[in-house]
């Protein structure tokens, strides 16, 4: 009864992932009998989580997912092209796929990889749009190339992407958006930003600074190390409160992720607030010689090397106690030249250089997709194990 407006909100204690972890059946609010479907989070920085969602909760991720799609300028002329699984304990594609039917889209589920498909889906349907994990679009691309298909006259003019940063904290695009858009300047790029926990999608406008938070579907706070709130344009972790949600509904979550919020009103009319793409995960934090990284920042310097393939990036504890980090690349190219060229390409950028180990790139690959995982790994972190 005591909590009447937003600013209460901050009375009540934080809910963390370990929270979710050690106790998930007793975040579940609905008996066993009203929950329909169940999913699980993809257990970035830890055991994934199951969550349990009613019929009620399946409608609120139509509805929201019907916004998102509005808010990126589809209308229900559009025909989707869904790149990503539907299966796998993923909500989100479930998600889009309601999403889609809500707006009354036309929505064409094909899954995830085999560029084959998706082109012969594209050449025989015509899909306006696609919802994709935007470094297959560069997959896309290398297809179609490599096959004679004129992709820049595709049907395909815009792209909702999920899963990763396309945009820096200024609002233009990160090495990977640049790339994408140089490659294919017809297909309009689409950030958004969701997770499994928040049941909500946050996805930019046209005119593509920052997504737009849906206040009826979910308050965002921005809090520091203290659960106190940071000052406008400052970095802040994401704490989210659910709202509309009936199987397991959070109160404050700290989702670990880094962003910044900002509250003047969008050019689109907008007034809600709106977040940057995520700068970093909080438990992802890396403290290398003096120099506090995230990893989004070192996937950006290495999608824009040429001959780098592919990539992962371990951190572990070393003998001193502090962060160390390897950079496990995937290439052609395994000369002395090519390992200076990477570690000066760091120092330019962020100061420090990593230790860079070459690895056949057909290894990288199975090392970034495992069987069990639904999202490609370039991030391992081993300091708990290496302490």
């Amino acid at each position: 009864g005591d909590i009447r407006t937003t600013d209460d909100l901050r009375r009540l204690p934080v809910t963390t992932k370990t929270d979710l972890q050690l106790h998930p059946g007793e975040f579940v609010c609905v008996p066993r009998s009203r929950i329909i479907d169940y999913v699980t989070t993809s257990g970035t920085l830890g055991d994934p989580v199951t969550f349990a969602l009613t019929e009620e909760d399946l409608d609120r991720l139509a509805y929201n997912e019907a916004e998102s799609f509005t808010t990126a300028g589809c209308t229900p002329e559009d025909v989707l092209q869904l790149m990503t699984t539907i299966d796998r304990r993923f909500m989100a594609g479930l998600a889009y796929f309601l999403g889609a039917r809500k707006l009354r889209c036309g929505v064409i589920r094909v899954g995830n990889g085999i560029p084959e498909l998706q082109w012969d889906t594209i050449r025989r349907i015509g899909p306006t749009g696609c919802i994709v994990v935007p470094s297959f679009l560069t997959k896309l691309v290398a297809y179609a190339e490599e096959h004679g298909i004129d992709y820049r006259r595709s049907s395909l003019r815009r792209a909702i992407c999920i899963g990763e940063a396309l945009r820096d904290t200024a609002f233009g695009n990160n090495t990977l958006g640049a790339k994408i858009t140089e490659l294919w300047p017809e297909l309009e790029l689409f950030s958004t930003y969701a997770s499994t926990e928040m049941q909500t999608s946050i996805t930019e406008c046209g005119h593509h600074c920052g997504g737009h938070v849906p206040a009826d579907l979910i308050l965002v706070e921005l809090l520091d190390e203290q659960n106190n709130p940071v000052a406008e344009g400052e970095e802040g972790e994401v704490v989210i409160t659910t709202l509309g949600v009936r199987g397991m509904p959070l109160l404050r979550f700290r989702t670990g992720d880094i962003c910044i919020g900002y509250t003047e009103r969008c050019a689109c009319g907008r007034g809600t607030m709106r977040l940057s793409s995520v700068i970093g995960r909080k438990g992802q934090m890396i403290k290398f010689k003096g120099t506090t990284l995230y990893p989004p920042a070192l996937y950006d310097i290495l999608e824009n090397i040429p001959g780098v393939s592919n990539y992962i990036i371990e951190v572990f504890t070393g003998s001193l106690g502090t962060d160390q980090i390897v950079l496990r690349i995937g290439s052609a190219r395994r000369d002395e030249a090519f390992e200076k060229e990477i570690k000066d390409t760091f120092r330019s950028k962020v100061r420090v250089a990593p230790e860079v180990v070459f690895e056949p790139v057909e290894y990288i690959a199975k090392k970034q997709m495992p069987q069990i995982s639904r999202k490609q790994i370039k991030f391992v972190d081993l300091r708990e194990q290496t302490k």
